[in-house]
Protein backbone atom coordinates (compact mmCIF):
# COMPACT_ATOMS: atom_id res chain seq x y z
CA UNK A 1 0.00 0.00 0.00
CA UNK A 2 2.76 2.31 1.29
CA UNK A 3 4.32 1.86 -2.90
CA UNK A 4 0.91 2.45 -4.68
CA UNK A 5 0.96 5.58 -2.65
CA UNK A 6 4.58 6.57 -3.12
CA UNK A 7 3.36 6.03 -7.19
CA UNK A 8 0.26 7.99 -6.53
CA UNK A 9 2.43 11.10 -5.39
CA UNK A 10 4.88 10.55 -8.05
CA UNK A 11 2.89 10.48 -10.87
CA UNK A 12 1.17 13.60 -9.50
CA UNK A 13 4.13 15.57 -9.40
CA UNK A 14 5.46 14.34 -12.21
CA UNK A 15 1.57 15.79 -14.09
CA UNK A 16 1.91 18.93 -11.45
CA UNK A 17 -1.42 17.86 -10.44
CA UNK A 18 -2.22 18.34 -7.16
CA UNK A 19 -3.64 15.18 -4.56
CA UNK A 20 -6.97 17.08 -4.09
CA UNK A 21 -7.89 16.49 -7.69
CA UNK A 22 -8.62 12.98 -6.92
CA UNK A 23 -10.74 13.48 -3.56
CA UNK A 24 -14.11 14.75 -3.65
CA UNK A 25 -13.91 18.37 -3.27
CA UNK A 26 -17.05 21.34 -3.07
CA UNK A 27 -17.11 24.43 -5.08
CA UNK A 28 -19.81 26.99 -5.32
CA UNK A 29 -21.02 29.29 -7.63
CA UNK A 30 -24.32 30.87 -9.99
CA UNK A 31 -25.91 28.28 -12.49
CA UNK A 32 -25.90 29.98 -15.21
CA UNK A 33 -27.29 27.60 -17.90
CA UNK A 34 -29.43 24.30 -17.32
CA UNK A 35 -28.33 22.17 -20.72
CA UNK A 36 -30.90 19.29 -19.77
CA UNK A 37 -32.67 17.88 -16.56
CA UNK A 38 -29.27 16.33 -15.31
CA UNK A 39 -26.97 18.91 -16.44
CA UNK A 40 -25.95 22.32 -15.53
CA UNK A 41 -23.58 24.93 -15.96
CA UNK A 42 -22.12 26.93 -13.09
CA UNK A 43 -20.18 30.41 -12.90
CA UNK A 44 -18.07 29.60 -10.01
CA UNK A 45 -16.24 32.76 -7.62
CA UNK A 46 -13.31 32.84 -9.55
CA UNK A 47 -15.27 33.09 -12.82
CA UNK A 48 -14.67 30.16 -14.36
CA UNK A 49 -18.00 28.08 -15.90
CA UNK A 50 -18.24 24.39 -15.14
CA UNK A 51 -20.06 21.72 -16.88
CA UNK A 52 -22.11 19.41 -13.62
CA UNK A 53 -23.94 16.69 -14.70
CA UNK A 54 -25.79 15.82 -11.33
CA UNK A 55 -24.63 12.62 -9.77
CA UNK A 56 -26.71 9.06 -9.79
CA UNK A 57 -29.51 10.41 -12.06
CA UNK A 58 -30.06 10.07 -15.52
CA UNK A 59 -32.70 12.23 -16.61
CA UNK A 60 -34.78 12.04 -20.63
CA UNK A 61 -33.18 13.42 -23.38
CA UNK A 62 -34.04 16.66 -24.68
CA UNK A 63 -36.10 15.12 -27.55
CA UNK A 64 -37.94 12.09 -25.28
CA UNK A 65 -41.00 12.49 -23.80
CA UNK A 66 -40.81 15.20 -20.38
CA UNK A 67 -37.34 15.93 -21.71
CA UNK A 68 -38.12 19.40 -21.98
CA UNK A 69 -40.43 19.42 -19.14
CA UNK A 70 -37.39 18.06 -17.30
CA UNK A 71 -35.33 20.40 -17.86
CA UNK A 72 -37.84 23.17 -17.12
CA UNK A 73 -38.03 21.54 -13.63
CA UNK A 74 -34.18 21.56 -13.09
CA UNK A 75 -34.21 25.24 -13.86
CA UNK A 76 -36.90 26.29 -11.52
CA UNK A 77 -34.68 24.77 -8.81
CA UNK A 78 -31.17 26.17 -9.80
CA UNK A 79 -31.68 28.67 -12.74
CA UNK A 80 -29.60 31.78 -12.06
CA UNK A 81 -29.38 30.59 -8.09
CA UNK A 82 -26.12 30.32 -6.22
CA UNK A 83 -25.30 26.74 -5.59
CA UNK A 84 -22.66 24.37 -3.91
CA UNK A 85 -21.43 21.76 -5.82
CA UNK A 86 -20.52 18.54 -3.97
CA UNK A 87 -18.12 17.10 -6.56
CA UNK A 88 -17.40 13.51 -6.93
CA UNK A 89 -15.61 13.44 -9.86
CA UNK A 90 -15.30 13.92 -13.84
CA UNK A 91 -16.74 11.96 -16.60
CA UNK A 92 -15.26 10.81 -20.65
CA UNK A 93 -16.66 13.96 -21.66
CA UNK A 94 -15.03 16.83 -19.55
CA UNK A 95 -18.03 17.80 -16.94
CA UNK A 96 -17.55 17.38 -13.59
CA UNK A 97 -19.82 15.10 -11.93
CA UNK A 98 -21.97 16.31 -8.21
CA UNK A 99 -24.65 16.31 -6.27
CA UNK A 100 -26.03 20.14 -6.96
CA UNK A 101 -27.39 21.79 -3.39
CA UNK A 102 -29.60 24.70 -3.28
CA UNK A 103 -29.02 25.80 0.29
CA UNK A 104 -30.51 22.41 2.07
CA UNK A 105 -32.14 20.77 -0.56
CA UNK A 106 -30.62 18.73 -3.53
CA UNK A 107 -31.61 18.77 -6.92
CA UNK A 108 -30.32 15.78 -7.79
CA UNK A 109 -33.03 13.99 -5.46
CA UNK A 110 -35.82 16.70 -6.60
CA UNK A 111 -35.10 15.38 -9.32
CA UNK A 112 -35.78 11.87 -8.97
CA UNK A 113 -39.00 12.75 -6.39
CA UNK A 114 -40.96 15.03 -9.12
CA UNK A 115 -40.68 12.23 -11.26
CA UNK A 116 -38.46 13.97 -13.84
CA UNK A 117 -35.98 11.61 -13.59
CA UNK A 118 -34.67 7.83 -13.21
CA UNK A 119 -32.61 6.30 -10.44
CA UNK A 120 -28.79 5.94 -12.60
CA UNK A 121 -28.70 2.65 -11.55
CA UNK A 122 -25.33 1.66 -12.84
CA UNK A 123 -23.55 4.91 -11.01
CA UNK A 124 -25.90 5.54 -7.92
CA UNK A 125 -23.94 5.82 -5.03
CA UNK A 126 -27.64 7.43 -2.59
CA UNK A 127 -29.32 4.88 -1.08
CA UNK A 128 -32.10 6.71 -0.70
CA UNK A 129 -33.13 7.64 -4.09
CA UNK A 130 -34.39 4.35 -5.50
CA UNK A 131 -37.39 4.41 -2.81
CA UNK A 132 -38.00 8.12 -4.18
CA UNK A 133 -38.39 7.22 -7.65
CA UNK A 134 -40.50 4.00 -6.31
CA UNK A 135 -42.89 6.47 -4.84
CA UNK A 136 -42.83 8.87 -7.73
CA UNK A 137 -44.03 5.65 -10.04
CA UNK A 138 -46.52 4.33 -7.80
CA UNK A 139 -48.06 8.12 -7.49
CA UNK A 140 -47.33 8.59 -11.34
CA UNK A 141 -45.71 11.66 -11.15
CA UNK A 142 -43.65 13.12 -13.64
CA UNK A 143 -42.49 10.89 -16.62
CA UNK A 144 -44.02 8.14 -14.55
CA UNK A 145 -47.74 8.98 -16.44
CA UNK A 146 -46.53 7.65 -19.60
CA UNK A 147 -47.52 4.39 -19.18
CA UNK A 148 -43.99 2.92 -20.71
CA UNK A 149 -41.32 5.50 -20.09
CA UNK A 150 -38.34 4.91 -21.83
CA UNK A 151 -34.62 4.99 -20.07
CA UNK A 152 -32.63 7.77 -21.30
CA UNK A 153 -29.62 5.30 -21.31
CA UNK A 154 -31.93 3.33 -23.63
CA UNK A 155 -32.75 5.79 -25.82
CA UNK A 156 -29.04 7.03 -25.98
CA UNK A 157 -27.81 3.50 -27.06
CA UNK A 158 -30.72 2.76 -29.63
CA UNK A 159 -29.43 6.31 -31.45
Amino acid sequence: MLNLKRTIVAVCVALSLPLAAYADTTFSGRAVRVLDGDTIEVLTVAQERVRVRLANIDAPEKTQPYGQKSKQNLTRMVGGLNVTVIDVGGDQYGRRIGRVMVGADEANVEQVRAGMAWVYERYNHDPQLPSLEAAARNSRTGLWLDNSPQEPWTFRHAR
